[in-house]
């Protein structure tokens, strides 16, 4: 670990980013795109590479990130890559770590290790369209962190209380978030 990037984080620069936030608010709008496109069966591929953020378009990715997501034999799939309810454990798990690393930096944490055990339940009869009062997704999701540090148990909790109130992931998970469907 350097000492000028705790946790491998630029700790002068997110600052910065607070700062020029505070100053102009509008750099903290960002509008995030994804293409998925069907295979065949449950197979899809999606390229995620253009965003825009902090008033202006990215170009920092010359090529898209590519994500395959399909589904294991059981569900008719070929494995071709995870499935959608299992993209959005790792979404999850890769937003608090971040969130954890970041402000673990910005509060002077020193994270030695990170990791999450991540599962959730959920039941097929609605998607199936066999039952109309059990909810399609996850019906709980269960978060174990994995955390080893040189900070005490007290200022660890902390952190990770703060990262649970600001993770842009979880809020998703935990409160409904408009979608609009358009097909065209």
């Amino acid at each position: 670990m350097s000492k000028s990037f705790p946790n491998g984080v630029n700790v002068e620069q997110l600052v910065g980013t607070i700062n020029a936030i505070k100053e102009t608010p509008s750099i903290a709008d960002f509008k995030f795109n994804a293409t998925t496109t069907w295979i065949n069966g449950g197979h899809c591929r999606t390229k995620i590479q253009h965003f825009t953020g902090a008033c202006a378009e990215d170009t920092s990715r010359k090529e898209p990130f590519i994500l395959e997501g399909d589904e294991p034999p059981v569900l008719l799939g070929e494995n071709h890559g995870v499935n959608a309810v299992e993209a959005l454990l790792h979404a999850l798990g890769s937003c608090l770590s971040v969130g954890i690393v970041y402000n673990g930096a910005a509060m002077g944490i020193n994270i030695k290790s990170l990791s999450f055990d991540i599962s959730g339940e959920l039941n097929l009869h609605a998607f199936l369209g066999l039952s109309e009062t059990i909810r399609p997704g996850y019906k709980n999701i269960s978060v174990k962190i994995n955390i080893d540090s040189d900070a005490s148990r007290d200022k660890v909790e902390e952190l990770c209380k703060y990262v649970e109130k600001t993770s842009p992931m979880l809020d998703c998970i935990r409160n409904p978030v408009p979608v609009t469907i358009t097909i065209m």
